[in-house]
């Protein structure tokens, strides 16, 4: 199975959150912050979304950071996406 997103959706997969600190610190699975990396995996079309212009700024397999509460979390052949705007998405990491 595949996500195709529409108009100005991105289908992000998030990145894995470090398990350890730069000091050595091991953090326990409720410590740890969700990190607001992800991989791009899939970019909508664009087009006309609501009586704008939509041109998609991001490509499959860039690394970007997004906004800490956008998006729908959806859980799809046991691997866990993020659906979000392209708005939602605040930069590219190079």
């Amino acid at each position: 199975m595949k996500l195709v997103p529409l108009g100005d959706r991105v289908v992000l997969k998030q990145m894995v959150a470090e398990e350890t600190t730069k000091s050595g610190i091991v953090l326990p699975g409720s410590a740890k912050e969700k990190p607001q990396q992800a991989e791009v995996i899939a970019v909508g079309p664009g087009g006309v979304i609501d009586g704008k212009e939509v041109t998609m700024q991001v490509k499959a397999g860039q690394k970007v950071i997004y906004s800490k509460y956008a998006g729908t979390e959806v859980k799809l052949e046991e691997e866990e996406f993020i659906v979000v705007r392209q708005n939602d998405i605040l930069a590219v990491v190079e």
